[in-house]
């Protein structure tokens, strides 16, 4: 049997509500809200917040699932066992979210890890990040995502060891490598090699949308495995219906998505690390900026679809729809807690495991 199927004592003590196989939600900027984070955690898996489009607002976030985790402890005290640190993560983007308010949400609400990712200054803005989590919350773990052999090597240089990487394959939704990425079947292997001596755990995430792509994971090397884009389909996302139906419609992600710009830059979104793109469903204002039609055009089109609502959305709509490559695994949208639950039961059939304990 799979060690992957039982969790490691250091993980097992960190979280201990978590039922192997380990399953997180990524924390996706705005969409990963309260809701999510706590529904995922209370399914015995691990939630994170995303960024919030403004720093500060992350305190507000952690103040709600903080009120949400207190309430389901009222109600049942085999959910989600009192620990010292809230049973769920949150997760910062390093190039543009400001330290010392972040540090500041963490010292007051303590998450049991936080998620550091795309920091501009490379392994310095991770051991800054690092340390000054550390001091203020010595028990939140840190977890740091990755997506190149490279920075897995530069982990093991830094001053501040992470207490879990996150190894994203170029089928991630979102920002993820322009580049330099490589496919996870390939990619995990190798950096699980690199950090064999070091006893750090490491995740697989990037096209993992059910419970074969999580045993491949698994079978990769992984100690568990992260989903993005499944979660955009979880009745508890923070998400708008368009969006999501988006994600629910698009099929064959090799042709219906992309990596580009465009969108972030329609949206006013500037300045990420030269290194990342984010992948997007293809809609007209991809096709039409691939046939030439000026910029300038494509975002006063962009900005009147805004005020259309839902119907911004779709193929012929002109609104960002950040996704992976997995889209065409998803087919409905389902409560996260029962997301977790069928993932692990697929996995767990997959190995022969069947109904029994772990």
């Amino acid at each position: 049997m799979s060690r992957a199927l039982h969790l490691t004592s250091a993980l097992s003590r960190a979280y201990p509500w978590v039922t192997a196989p380990f399953i997180v939600s990524a924390p996706m900027r705005v969409m990963s809200g309260p809701a999510l984070a706590v529904a995922v955690s209370r399914a015995g898996g691990l939630g994170f917040l995303g960024p919030n489009i403004k720093t500060q607002n992350t305190a507000a976030d952690l103040a709600e699932a903080t009120s949400l985790v207190e309430t389901l402890r009222a109600s049942s005290s085999a959910i989600l066992p009192r620990t010292a640190y809230l049973p769920i993560g949150v997760g910062f983007q390093l190039w543009s979210d400001e330290l010392d308010t972040a540090v500041e949400a963490v010292e007051k609400f303590k998450p049991c890890a936080v998620w550091l990712f795309a920091p501009a200054g490379g392994q310095k803005d991770l051991d800054t990040w690092s340390r000054r989590i550390r001091t203020v919350s010595p028990g939140t773990q840190i977890w740091v995502q990755i997506g190149t052999l490279a920075e897995a090597r530069g982990l093991l240089t830094g001053t501040e060891k992470p207490d879990a990487v996150v190894v994203q394959g170029a089928e991630a939704g979102g920002h993820g490598r322009a580049k330099d990425g490589l496919g996870l079947i390939a990619l995990l292997p190798e950096v699980a090699d690199v950090l064999a001596g070091s006893q750090i755990p490491v995740f697989a995430a990037g096209g993992i949308a059910d419970g074969r792509g999580a045993a491949a994971g698994l079978c990769l090397g992984a100690e568990g495995v992260v989903m993005g884009t499944r979660f955009l389909a979880a009745s508890e996302a923070r998400i708008s219906q368009g969006y999501q139906g988006e994600v629910v419609r698009a099929s064959d992600g090799a042709v219906s998505t992309t990596r580009t710009l465009l969108y972030n830059h329609m949206r006013g979104t500037f300045g990420w690390p030269e290194e990342y793109s984010p992948r997007t469903i293809v809609n007209r204002s991809f096709v039409e900026y691939q046939a030439g039609r000026p910029f300038e055009e494509l975002k006063g089109l962009h900005d009147e679809a805004l005020k259309a609502g839902d119907e911004g959305w779709g193929p012929e709509g002109r609104l960002a729809t950040y996704a992976g490559a997995a889209i065409g695994l998803i087919h409905e949208v389902k409560d996260a807690g029962m997301i977790v639950r069928d993932v692990r039961e697929q996995v767990l059939e997959r190995f022969g495991v069947g109904g029994e304990k772990l």
